[in-house]
């Protein structure tokens, strides 16, 4: 069956090339292209560590080739940087043109281990540069085959998830900043008070997780703790070291408060699988529960497939999410805008508006009642 066109814009597999290096613990990404390309998602990347730099091709180099200008920069970044591990990005110039960037690294005779990563931006999953990053860090040594084989799974499911109910599902979605953080956490604080149960899943991507948590955070501070039933992707055990690293700062950060993780439901580059995961452990021991709070990838969370009937209030940060929430059913969907970049280089639990909002309606509620 031919696949439906998407109208509206769509994350780039350089993009995601350039994420999956950072993930590896990166210290220079160089993306082999014009200054200009994915110029806004490197200078977030600089601001969590990496070092993105660029060759800078331009008419001259479409022609001729920039062989000998990434020649250059491979050895500048080594002097700059020493780094242990750099990545070589293509884009759309340098492999229309056909340029072989390891041949470009090989010709350098930098001494830091490099990677390169042959990727354009003319794929229609963005998930493909994640793949080919991480089957280069593999023929390199990086990680293991085990590892490569789950991270494809995880891959493989997310894309699936995304067209069939994410921001791929449809030829054309609007964005929307979904619905009223005031009415929403309103209703919400209203459950609480009435003493409704209810459950609270985490299943966040990667470093978004530090703020979508702390939604998670505000719920359980406002109420009591034979409440709220908290389920998150936040296992120690699974994925990438970095990303591991995100799970134990969250984890120790909620203990200290003493915030409890009911149910581990993987980690946090696992949440294509989790979401199903989640709504298993809400089946067999909460579907008689309230209310449900769905953080980070909602759509991802099956309620309605497993025939769980309970009001549900989700908080993503994509604008082209929320009308796919909604048509799930989703009664209450909040957009945190531009939660991404602020989560960037992130070393501990960020506040996101939605869950101040709550707080300051409870202790607004608390102050009326106390006068």
């Amino acid at each position: 069956m031919r696949e439906e066109m998407i109208l509206h814009p769509r994350p780039s597999a350089i993009v995601a090339a350039l994420y999956t290096l950072r993930d590896l613990n990166a210290e220079v990404a160089i993306m082999h292209g014009p200054a200009g390309c994915s110029f806004k998602h490197s200078r977030l990347l600089e601001e969590d560590g990496m070092h993105v730099l660029t060759t800078a091709m331009n008419e001259s180099n479409f022609v001729f080739g920039g062989h000998d200008s990434l020649v250059k920069v491979l050895r500048e970044a080594e002097e700059m940087f020493q780094p242990e591990l750099m990545g070589v990005v293509g884009t759309c110039s340098s492999m229309i043109i056909g340029e072989d960037l390891s041949q470009a690294i090989e010709d350098s005779e930098v001494s830091s281990k490099t990677i390169a990563v042959d990727v354009h931006a003319g794929y229609r999953d963005n998930t493909v540069g994640v793949i080919m990053t991480l089957e280069s860090a593999y023929k390199s040594g990086i990680i293991s085959s085990e590892e490569l084989r789950r991270q494809k799974v995880m891959l493989e499911a997310a894309t699936r998830i995304e067209k069939a109910v994410g921001a791929a599902s449809k030829s054309y979605i609007p964005p929307s900043k979904g619905d009223s953080k005031i009415d929403v956490a309103s209703t919400l604080l209203e459950l609480i008070r009435e003493g409704k149960k209810g459950v609270c899943v985490l299943n966040a991507k990667k470093e978004t997780a530090f703020m979508f948590v702390d939604i998670l955070r505000a719920v359980n501070r406002v109420a009591h703790s034979s409440q709220i039933v908290n389920i998150a992707n936040l296992d120690t055990e699974v994925g990438l070291e970095k990303i591991r690293g995100y799970s134990k700062t969250i984890l120790n950060e909620l203990s200290a408060e003493g915030i409890r993780i009911d149910h581990l439901i993987g980690g946090l580059d696992e949440y294509p699988v989790a979401g199903e995961k989640a709504a298993v452990v809400i089946e067999d021991l909460y579907s008689d529960y309230d209310f449900a709070v769905l953080l980070g990838v909602s759509h991802a969370v099956p309620l309605a497939e497993y025939g769980i009937k309970t009001e549900i209030f989700s908080v993503t940060n994509g604008p082209r999410t929320v009308e796919p929430l909604k048509w799930l059913g989703h009664e209450h969907v909040v957009l945190e805008i531009d939660l991404h970049p602020k989560t960037m280089g992130a070393t501990g639990i960020i506040p996101s508006e939605f869950g101040d909002t709550l707080l300051k309606l409870d202790a607004m509620k608390r102050n009326h009642e106390v006068s």
